[in-house]
């Protein structure tokens, strides 16, 4: 359905909850390292991510450039941040789209952000709150790309 990128995430118990929700949406959850625990098989994240873990199609990568080669980039990688004014809900999402998250200490490389501005989008909040968490992030963007094209998949 769609594709979400995981870029150096920090806490196994986000990375177990993502893949939980990447179950229930039949996505693909992209995790790129170096992660910020050690091996992805910790108990935290299967904890988290219960008895789906072993059915969910998850895929890693040693770094961005290996996941680029893998997934060649395009206009359909949108990059999650706070360093934008265009709102989420605002984007046209479809089927296949990449959804990139941060680290949850840094969010994504400032690097990356320039790759394609125009595909930065954010999740707008109403006070000076500096972030969500990411798994709350990835479910908020994930059901909204799933409401813009939930006729393809009745």
């Amino acid at each position: 359905m769609f594709n979400l990128v995981l870029h150096e995430p920090r806490m196994p118990g986000n990375v177990g909850t993502i893949g939980r929700l990447a179950f229930a949406l039949n996505c693909t959850l992209h995790l790129i390292k170096p992660y910020g625990f050690g091996a992805i098989t910790e108990k935290e994240v299967r904890r988290a991510g219960l008895d789906y873990w072993f059915e969910l199609d998850v895929r890693e990568y040693d770094n961005i450039e290996d996941f680029w080669a893998k997934n060649p980039f395009n206009d359909r990688h949108f990059f999650a941040t706070t360093k934008t004014k265009q709102n989420y809900f605002d984007a046209e999402l479809k089927t296949g789209d990449y959804f990139y998250f941060g680290r949850e200490d840094a969010g994504l490389p400032q690097a990356i952000l320039d790759k394609n501005p125009s595909t930065c989008i954010t999740i707008p909040m109403t006070n000076e709150a500096r972030s969500l968490n990411i798994a709350n992030s990835v479910s908020i963007i994930a059901y909204e790309a799933l409401r813009q094209n939930f006729k393809d998949f009745k």
